[in-house]
């Protein structure tokens, strides 16, 4: 049965397009209709569009897809912005006052807008994160009703290159897909994964993608920082190869063989690890690469993203989500270079979530972001539902007693108005002499389809009228 009342996702990934579907139930649980996937490895690049052509082609299946499960129409998708080209960017706008002015809404909306206007070079605002105002030489997070001459505004503004922005609109336009709005894909996934308790208290989200690596700094409810690292798991992967083997066992010996963190002491220098059936690796080479990329990758994240007033502020810990956050002792990797014990791996979002699909149910935090952005929508997609297309090749006899029975009006008479008329004139080969009636009836029931079997009747019919033809001529000579 189609849906009549569904949300519709599209999540861009680095190496995938996700598009899920689903509703929220009344008791805050989501249940996911359905969910199909496209590879974006020929089109998008670190979450980025650089090939508007392909990535449409791939939207357009994800659609038909999605359509053809739920048996309905889609008018509108929910869109998730990620990638290298997201970051944020601190700014302050300033209004002197009056003396003695009462600051109202009204002038906090202003300097609001003021921040919206800020002109950044090739680069838009997709988002503006009201941080705090100062009010003489106090902060606050709302200063309506205080008496001041002076008020400044601080924000967070999340900003893309305006080619990405261009070429991503370009693509949904491409593909004739309406969208009901565009979500930061990293804020989405935060308000689903992580508790309030986290948030109010500080914490650093650390999604560990397949080629990115997005950091997120929250503080009292409010986002502080927003980065995109151009490394994740494709990189470990990739230095795996060096020792001499395909991509994809490479893959799989990450997986399987793969530790973000080992004790000097545990390192076995005689261990071989096995590649195939028929080579293996030093154990030690191997987990030199990982230990030494998964290091590189946290390094970045604390060092390079996390800003130095807030290190000592994440009294909600560290929380992990992604692929990456798969790997063994990832937790320990963490907490041995930040230096924090709370560490958490997110394996599914905080709603309860009801699917049949076995990617969702894995729990392995690679479906959090598009389960994210599932739950923050909020207007009904769903179009008119799609009706069956008839087959106009049944030879059931339902079929053709159903199209017979069109035919005719309500006394039973042949409808003359339905009727196909005959052409006016046949060409001579189709031509039946008289007194073949015998041979007809004789005939399939059915020889009116268009087909093999129509063809080959008519043809042994015409063959035999002209083997009769030819004795009725032979006796009239004797």
């Amino acid at each position: 049965m189609a849906a009549k009342e569904f949300i519709v996702a599209i999540e861009l990934g680095s190496t995938k397009i996700t598009g899920i579907a689903g509703k929220k139930n009344t008791d805050g649980s989501i249940q996911v209709l359905s969910v199909v996937r496209e590879d974006a490895t020929p089109c998008i690049r670190k979450g980025v569009v650089y090939n508007i052509d392909k990535t449409s082609a791939c939207l357009t299946n994800i659609i038909n897809k999605l359509k053809t499960l739920l048996k309905s129409e889609i008018t509108q998708v929910y869109v998730g912005v990620g990638g290298q080209s997201i970051r944020s960017i601190s700014n302050s706008s300033v209004k002197t006052l009056p003396e003695d002015t009462i600051i109202s809404q009204g002038l906090i909306n202003e300097l609001m807008d003021n921040n919206r206007f800020t002109d950044y070079p090739d680069l838009i605002i997709l988002d503006a994160v009201t941080q705090e105002f100062k009010v003489g030489t106090l902060y606050q997070i709302d200063p309506v009703g205080i008496q001041s001459s002076k008020i400044e505004g601080n924000f967070l503004n999340i900003v893309c290159r305006k080619a990405f922005f261009r070429n991503l609109n370009k693509c949904f336009e491409k593909a004739k897909i309406s969208i009901a709005e565009m979500y930061l894909a990293p804020v989405a996934q935060a308000q689903s994964i992580l508790t309030e308790s986290e948030m109010r208290n500080g914490c650093l989200l650390v999604d560990l993608g397949a080629d990115t690596t997005t950091v997120s700094v929250y503080f009292k409810n409010i986002l502080r920082h927003l980065a995109v690292i151009p490394l994740g798991g494709n990189n470990i992967t990739k230095d795996i190869t060096s020792l001499l083997m395909e991509e994809n066992e490479a893959e799989e010996m990450k997986i399987k063989f793969g530790k973000a963190f080992i004790e000097p002491a545990e390192i076995d220098t005689e261990e071989m690890l096995p590649v195939n059936a028929e080579r293996s690796v030093s154990a030690k080479a191997f987990n030199e690469l990982v230990v030494a990329r998964i290091n590189e990758i946290i390094q970045n994240v604390w060092f390079g993203q996390v800003p130095p007033k807030y290190n000592e502020k994440l009294m909600g810990g560290i929380i992990l989500t992604g692929g990456g956050s798969k790997m063994k002792e990832i937790r320990r990797a963490f907490t041995e270079i930040t230096g924090i014990k709370r560490v958490r791996i997110a394996d599914t979002i905080q709603q309860k979530v009801i699917s049949t699909d076995k990617d969702i149910n894995a729990h392995d935090g690679m479906m959090n972001t598009a389960l994210g952005l599932l739950a923050k929508g909020d207007m009904n997609c769903a179009g008119p539902i799609i009706k069956p297309v008839q087959d106009l090749f049944d030879t059931s006899e339902r079929a053709i007693s159903q199209t017979a029975d069109t035919t005719k009006t309500k006394n039973g008479n042949p409808d003359v108005s339905s009727r196909v008329e005959p052409p006016a004139k046949k060409p001579d080969h189709e031509k039946r002499p008289q007194g073949d009636d015998k041979a007809v009836k004789n005939g399939p029931q059915n020889p009116h389809k268009n087909g093999w079997l129509s063809r080959g009747y008519h043809f042994l019919q015409d063959l035999g009228t002209k083997i009769l033809s030819a004795e009725n001529e032979e006796d009239y000579n004797r």
